[in-house]
């Protein structure tokens, strides 16, 4: 008698990737931010009992958004790699919505003639320091430019 295979039940259900995805889901580190300010945090570590929440609730990593059952895996935890890491990507601060836009070209300004170039937002490397001088020394010399022609 041959050997019947195995089944391979679950290597093309999306629906049991998109569950397991989900529940394995944090915060995002602007959000984790966000908790991080002084009455956010007060409130988060000091919580009600709480019977659906591992170890009640009183044993939270406000870094990383999680639960845990008792004080000692939570300091095992704030030791291991993963905190550290959280922790070292929450030294930088989180991008606003106004930043994204302009980091997309999208600016609110009125371009009137009188008006400086926009300041690119975030980090810059020494060549676009550079190519951003020579644009906006330019610019003012277009502007002085046109004052005189003017008069």
């Amino acid at each position: 008698m041959a050997r019947v295979g195995r089944k391979r039940m679950h290597c093309n259900n999306k629906e049991l990737h998109h569950k397991y995805k989900t529940k394995r889901r944090m915060k995002d580190l602007d959000q984790i931010q966000e908790d991080l300010k002084p009455e956010n945090k007060a409130r988060l570590l000091n919580q009600e009992l709480e019977e659906d929440l591992p170890g009640l609730g009183q044993f939270y990593c406000v870094e990383c958004s999680k639960y845990f059952v008792d004080e000692q895996a939570r300091r095992v935890h704030l030791r291991s790699r993963e905190h550290k890491r959280r922790l070292r990507d929450l030294k930088d601060p989180a991008y606003t919505q106004k930043e994204a836009e302009a980091a997309a070209g999208l600016t609110t300004d009125s371009r009137r003639s009188g008006a400086e170039p926009p300041m690119s937002v975030g980090p810059m490397s020494l060549l676009s320091i550079k190519q951003q001088n020579e644009q906006k020394a330019a610019f003012v010399s277009a502007n002085k430019k046109t004052k005189m022609e003017i008069e």
